[in-house]
């Protein structure tokens, strides 16, 4: 169950700040956010079946079809669950209708003025740190069971069937599957699946949700590696652990060096640059992403240079580095207290990888998973 007066706390300060009487969320992880239930009822539709409102009141609008059921089976008894004929208005135009104004919504509702949904779905609350943490051990169990059956004839696209298969079974989503054999993952940094066998070693990346939580990790698998494999994924994986440990460096305030602002997404893109150059594959960077804050998204924001998204804790973080047919992945906490990696079962090996000097971090290792060889 989330925690509604958490929740209600941050929504009543929003409205103090804007100046306004209402504000909605239908897109899948603000109502998830929200209310812990799910308003998906088709994958594709960038908005769900229902709309969650806060006016000082906790409100669900939803047409005839789905209201009786949400109330049922997806929502807190705290919300009141107001339903439309499914013939004669589309949500918007309900919400609109219903909602004292001014408001605000994360969906295209007439009227309204847009609401970032991300700055309010950070931090996360006690509640979310909990799921999060049993979200992490169920991902990482399919998927580590997975590979460690994997052989080098599998096709990529029976992989990630079976770790859709898997995660299902924990009731867990998954938005993103990638399965890249040898070939393919020294081609491609997003190897989505094909008939092409897996070869010599497997890159498997998975991002799963549940209750609107989203935990991200890859595991490789290595059965006859090539040449430079190993420093390669030694070196993408000391970019991870700079990563971590400049997040928590940003989040404490100690990263900069500078005014009074917090440290941004683009301090610590700065850091994970530098730590690139360090191990000596100074344009890997240009290749791909590298990651960010995740929690109610893949991810909340992604670090690019430049980036002005604040870092803060207590927070997740799905750092994933990558040089060319390597990649380093794991959904870790970061908070004032410590930072523990979720996406963990303790079944799988692991590395003590050293941060990279650069910004005065704190040099301390971080845990990360490691190859398999087979």
């Amino acid at each position: 169950m989330v925690d509604l007066a958490a929740r209600t706390e941050r929504l009543d300060a929003y409205l103090a700040e804007r100046g306004l009487e209402a504000v909605w969320f239908a897109r899948p992880n603000g109502f998830a956010w929200l209310t812990g239930g799910d308003n998906v009822v088709d994958d594709d539709a960038t908005t769900g079946v229902a709309a969650a409102g806060y006016d000082g009141e906790l409100r669900v609008i939803s047409d005839n079809i789905e209201a009786e059921r949400l109330a049922a089976e997806e929502l807190p008894d705290a919300f009141a669950v107001e339903s439309f004929p499914w013939h004669a208005d589309s949500l918007p135009e309900a919400v609109a209708e219903r909602s004292p104004a001014p408001a605000a919504a994360d969906f295209d509702v007439p009227g309204f003025e847009a609401v970032d949904g991300s700055r309010l779905r950070q931090p996360l609350t006690d509640d979310d740190v909990e799921r999060y943490r049993e979200l992490g051990r169920e991902v990482a169990a399919a998927v580590e069971t997975v590979c460690r059956n994997l052989e080098p004839e599998d096709p990529e696209y029976e992989v990630a069937a079976g770790i859709d298969i898997s995660l299902a079974s924990r009731d867990v989503d998954t938005p993103v599957v990638l399965v890249g054999g040898a070939e393919r993952a020294q081609s491609f940094r997003h190897y989505t699946p094909t008939d092409a066998a897996l070869g010599d070693y497997a890159l498997v990346s998975v991002t799963a949700e549940r209750a609107g939580l989203y935990a991200s990790m890859t595991r490789t698998v290595a059965f006859d590696a090539p040449d430079r494999f190993e420093e390669r994924h030694r070196a993408a994986a000391r970019v991870a652990a700079t990563a971590v440990r400049a997040t928590e460096a940003a989040a404490a305030g100690a990263l900069s060096g500078g005014d009074e602002a917090p440290d941004t997404a683009g301090d610590v893109f700065g850091v994970i640059r530098d730590a690139y150059d360090a191990v000596g594959f100074g344009d890997e960077w240009e290749n791909h992403h590298q990651g960010g804050a995740a929690g109610f998204a893949g991810r909340e924001w992604f670090a690019t240079p430049g980036g002005d998204e604040p870092v803060r804790w207590p927070m997740g973080y799905a750092w994933n580095p990558t040089v060319q047919g390597t990649k380093s992945e794991d959904t870790h906490l970061v908070a004032p207290e410590l930072t523990e990696r979720l996406t963990k079962t303790g079944r799988w090996p692991t590395h003590e990888v050293e941060p990279v000097d650069v910004g005065g971090l704190d040099g301390e290792p971080v845990e990360l998973a490691a190859p398999v060889i087979r």
